[in-house]
């Protein structure tokens, strides 16, 4: 079975109230504000471009300022410092290097325990710059035979297309194919084309799926 990881929220922390909260008090009073003013920065369309590449961070950071009435250099200060805020989740990297070690043992581990790892890949969600911090600073993410962020090939998930241009590039049979994700929308795109999926909550409900979906 191919494996494909998320990574916020799956493989690194991602709490988008939280940092909206630690830059602008004022403005998230509450947990309920606070949800808010991420959701209004972090899901408006504007982001959703930079996510897939299409608008720049400079200017991503001067409209959501604008439209929010947000201070332009906090909010840049709040841009800039996500590449060093998103945090391996070191329990779901756990379970990433148990997949790799077994995938390693190959052979041995499909006869001790009936399953097998034929690859391990990602499909994110990620802004370039972020992608870039990601893959200089995590040595644990060359246990990967692959993936795709967003903001280098210009879409973005559910968009069915970065699902199957993982799937064209590494060749993967989506019946042999289980991703994992916690946004249940996009666990629902990879069903639809075939693939398995895991909608995550938590490392040990993801290790459980897998038992149950790959025979591991």
């Amino acid at each position: 079975m191919n494996v494909v990881f998320d990574f916020g929220a799956v493989l690194f922390t991602w709490r988008p109230a939280d940092i909206v909260a630690d830059v602008f008090p004022e403005r998230a009073g509450t947990e309920a504000d606070a949800r808010q003013l991420a959701h209004a920065v972090f899901s408006h369309q504007d982001w959703h471009n930079f996510d897939r590449g299409l608008m720049e961070m400079d200017n991503v950071i001067s409209r959501t300022a604008s439209r929010l009435r947000l201070d332009p250099a906090r909010l840049q200060a709040l841009v800039y410092s996500i590449g060093e805020r998103l945090q391996p989740m070191q329990d779901t990297v756990a379970v990433l290097r148990s997949l790799h070690d077994r995938r390693q043992l190959g052979e041995r581990a499909q006869s001790e325990s009936g399953g097998s790892v034929r690859g391990l890949y990602f499909l994110s969600n990620m802004p370039v710059p972020y992608a870039r911090e990601l893959e200089q600073k995590h040595a644990f993410l060359g246990q990967f035979d692959g993936g795709i962020f967003s903001g280098d090939v210009l879409c973005s998930k559910p968009d069915p297309g970065i699902y199957s241009l993982l799937q064209s590039r590494y060749g993967l049979v989506p019946g042999s194919t289980v991703f994992i994700d916690d946004l249940k929308a996009n666990v629902d795109a990879a069903r639809a084309l075939g693939w398995a999926g895991i909608h995550f909550t938590s490392a040990e409900q993801l290790t459980e799926e897998l038992k149950l979906q790959c025979s591991l």
